[in-house]
């Protein structure tokens, strides 16, 4: 109650005082969320819910990338070494039969394309050069697959994180018109002519940066771990197709 005494006394000029003073009627000071939505009017509304089904999409896509990922790990973890036992003992088809079952590795996806297309060509009388280039052009395809597969959804987070403190500005531009609105309706300059629209500004302002900042740094995330997978695949299709050479060389 000093606070606000001291705020009144002194014709308030900021929005931290303004939601001191807020009141929805009576004497005593509301700093509730409901009490700035019942002051909201619909374009703000607009803004939040605008803003709150963002935030909805933005999390759906984290949690679905994580367990995406986190799959994709355990399973390489799994089918790393035991696909490379199977291919030292010269085992194809058992290796095939591995990469086939960890479906959800990204490894095991890339693996499994290069020896498919190689085990066609193995089928014949000699494994040429083109042949085994055939299987690296496999190989690439499917690291490029998996990639995208991998990326889904994040560019609709980057442009939320982006966005999304726009919207928010948006929120408290229309704040301010429905502050200046106020005082010119009432003809007066006292603070609750304008609490309504700095409460508006404020919120919106929040939610947007609420929204954007957990998409920023999650999209930074994820982008960051696609990387590593890419390192992996690449590594594997290396490795793969060494080991098709070393099997062409045996065969001669």
């Amino acid at each position: 109650m000093l606070v606000a005494h001291l705020a009144s006394s002194m014709f308030v000029k900021t929005p931290i005082a303004a939601l001191l003073l807020f009141q929805s009627g009576g004497g005593t000071p509301r700093f509730s969320l409901w009490e700035m939505w019942l002051h909201m009017g619909w374009p703000a509304r607009s803004i939040a819910i605008i803003l709150l089904v963002m935030s909805a999409w933005s999390v759906g896509v984290m949690m679905d990338r994580w367990l995406a990922f986190q799959a994709a790990r355990k399973q390489s973890r799994q089918f790393a070494p035991v696909v490379a036992g199977a291919l030292r003992e010269g085992k194809l088809d058992e290796a095939i039969r591995v990469a086939e079952r960890n479906k959800k590795s990204h490894l095991a996806k890339v693996v499994n394309a290069g020896l498919q297309e190689f085990r066609v060509h193995e089928l014949s009388e000699e494994i040429s050069g083109d042949k085994i280039e055939a299987s690296r052009r496999a190989l690439d395809r499917a690291s490029a697959i998996v990639h995208a597969e991998l990326e889904r959804g994040l560019s609709g987070l980057a442009t939320i994180g982006s966005t999304a403190p726009f919207v928010g500005l948006l929120g408290t531009v229309i704040g301010i018109i429905d502050a200046f609105r106020e005082i010119q309706g009432h003809e007066t300059t006292g603070i609750s002519a304008v609490a309504g629209g700095i409460s508006e500004a404020l919120v919106t302002t929040a939610l947007g940066l609420t929204v954007a900042i957990p998409a920023v740094m999650m999209f930074n995330y994820f982008t960051t771990k696609i990387r590593a997978f890419d390192v992996e695949m690449d590594n594997s299709s290396s490795e793969l197709v060494d080991y098709f050479l070393k099997r062409a060389v045996i065969r001669r």
